[in-house]
């Protein structure tokens, strides 16, 4: 099982990032460079407990689905998103939030297995982690340019 651990400070309410954070149309803008898109369950706005999205990018060349489901959430402190269909084996995104002195301290935690023991781990050492840590980097820098316009 592979982790990745991202911490990103936000200058705004906890309340506007959360949201932000389950935003459809805000993931969209995030992952142009994929050119991901919603294509099935909630396709634009928030997304709610045991709410799915499906989507559809194109990652190492290749158009891929995975579709999630939020199977926990507490307003506004924390989300979770989970993998019911895709490539992955298991992949499960945590989301926390926590204000200080008006910056939110929005954390990742993002847990995953590939699949095709070996080689999947192999492909997961050499490009997978990198990939996915860069798309979460982009979408939080989105996040973040989102959320602060918004005070």
């Amino acid at each position: 099982m592979t982790t990745i651990n991202l911490t990103t400070k936000i200058k705004a309410p906890k309340q506007i990032v959360f949201d932000a954070s389950r935003n459809i149309d805000i993931h969209q803008q995030s992952a142009s460079p994929t050119n991901e898109r919603a294509i099935s369950g909630v396709t634009s706005g928030l997304i709610n407990l045991n709410e799915t999205v499906t989507w559809r990018g194109k990652h190492f060349g290749f158009y891929l689905t995975h579709k999630s489901r939020i199977t926990a959430m507490n307003f506004y402190d924390y989300f979770v998103d989970e993998m019911e269909e895709g490539k992955f084996k298991s992949f499960k995104h945590e989301h926390f939030f926590e204000e200080e002195n008006g910056v939110t301290i929005m954390k990742d935690h993002l847990q995953y297995q590939t699949p095709f023991g070996i080689l999947g781990r192999g492909f997961d050492v050499l490009f997978l982690k990198k990939h996915l840590t860069q798309f979460l980097l982009e979408r939080n820098k989105v996040l973040k340019e989102v959320s602060e316009k918004q005070i």
